[in-house]
């Protein structure tokens, strides 16, 4: 499954300055009166607990128990309540009803096919409230195509080592991620190795698809309020019911 052995890791590794932006980015295009959050792929749940912590009431749902564990382990330590949810985005029936759904760090790229994201945008749309507002960011196929591919990316610490490489994938705009990690196991390191793929679609067709499930939709690029050009990085989408 996809980080089970990255979840341990996925902290040391991750760009911590990028929670800030998805907050603050979420911050300015929520509606004022949003107290409830359901975030979707939250992951060691860094985010989640920073809306916690900025007063609204969260639920974090992930597929990946050793991520929920480690997201558990963080709010008990901010001293800040979250409710966890063991789950997939395709099927997000019986999980409540939510004022505003978050979808960051690219997740909805995991998604095998155009099929299953259609399927997330659907079971999005039906669990939140009327006017409810959906924002979530993917890979542009400018960063898939000419940023990625034969990106390397290597890091070590006392206690492991995490190499990165990426490169095209065989369907278009996809991406592989290659992740080898050497992990300390008492006085040796054990080696895991992992395959990450991911894949994007022009940004029209997201629009469509979002239109198709019932949404009125607003896109941004890399974090800011602007309109994406041809070098934008991440496509932010906000959607509202």
């Amino acid at each position: 499954m996809a980080y089970e052995t990255f979840a341990f890791v996925y902290d040391e590794v991750m760009d911590e300055s990028l929670y800030q932006q998805w907050l603050d980015f979420s911050l300015r295009h929520l509606p004022k009166a949003t107290n409830q959050i359901l975030e979707l792929a939250c992951g060691t749940g860094a985010l989640a607990v920073e809306f916690a912590k900025n007063g609204f009431e969260v639920t974090g749902l992930d597929l990946s128990e050793e991520m929920l564990t480690l997201a558990s382990d963080r709010a008990f330590q901010e001293d800040v309540s979250v409710n966890w949810i063991a789950g997939d985005m395709l099927d997000l029936t019986d999980i409540g009803n939510y004022q505003a759904v978050t979808c960051f760090s690219d997740s909805l790229c995991y998604m095998q096919d155009a099929t299953q994201v259609q399927q997330v945008f659907e079971g999005v749309y039906q669990l939140l409230e009327e006017s409810g507002i959906f924002i979530f960011d993917v890979h542009s196929i400018y960063q898939i195509d000419e940023v990625f591919p034969e990106y390397s990316f290597h890091d070590q610490t006392e206690d492991f080592a995490f190499l990165w490489d990426s490169y095209s994938g065989d369907s278009v705009h996809s991406i592989e991620h290659f992740l080898t990690f050497f992990v300390k196991q008492g006085e040796k390191f054990e080696r895991f190795d992992e395959l990450h793929r991911e894949r994007t679609y022009p940004l029209e067709q997201y629009q469509e698809m979002l239109t198709v499930a019932g949404f009125k939709v607003a896109v941004f690029a890399d974090f800011t309020d602007e309109a994406p050009n041809e070098a934008s990085k991440r496509w932010f989408f906000v959607c509202q019911k």
